[in-house]
């Protein structure tokens, strides 16, 4: 179905990248010019273990989902293969804070690149300034909105 509707983009998230090669059609080859791959990463470690498997990959259009964001994470080695990032904290019940030095960190890295970048949500923990204020879920995405910070390309983003 998603090769026959080339006119829809499909974003395909995970977080078991590892598992991406035994998931693919027989004629996958570099990709499908249609389909977009996001590859999450919570934390650093998660970054450094999950991306070099990611961009190894025959993928076209690759994000990351930093998300949720629990501590600076520094993608810049491997942003050099990324098409986009998204960013977001975490949201329920006994969340972890997310720093918006963090967010603005990420955003810096991923305008160095010269790629897209997208803050989606604040979490329901959200540093800023040094106050942590409790976000409900209905205002996490309008918040980060607000900041007006996201880097686009001028197409849509995600």
């Amino acid at each position: 179905m998603i090769k026959e509707r080339q006119d829809i983009d499909f974003l395909i998230l995970t977080k078991r990248i590892d598992r991406f090669p035994v998931s693919l059609p027989a004629d996958w080859g570099e990709g499908y010019d249609n389909v977009n791959i996001g590859c999450t990463v919570e934390n650093q470690a998660l970054a450094d273990s999950r991306l070099p498997l990611f961009l190894s990959y025959p993928i076209k259009r690759r994000f990351v989902a930093a998300s949720p964001l629990l501590e600076p994470i520094d993608l810049s080695p491997y942003l050099g293969g990324i098409d986009h990032v998204t960013v977001s904290g975490e949201s329920g019940r006994d969340t972890r804070v997310c720093n918006y030095d963090w967010v603005l960190d990420i955003r810096e890295q991923c305008k160095a690149a010269g790629i897209t970048f997208w803050f989606k949500g604040t979490g329901s923990f959200f540093q800023r300034d040094g106050v942590v204020e409790k976000v409900t879920p209905f205002k996490q995405g309008n918040i980060a909105k607000e900041l007006d910070i996201s880097i686009s390309d001028g197409k849509r983003l995600f």
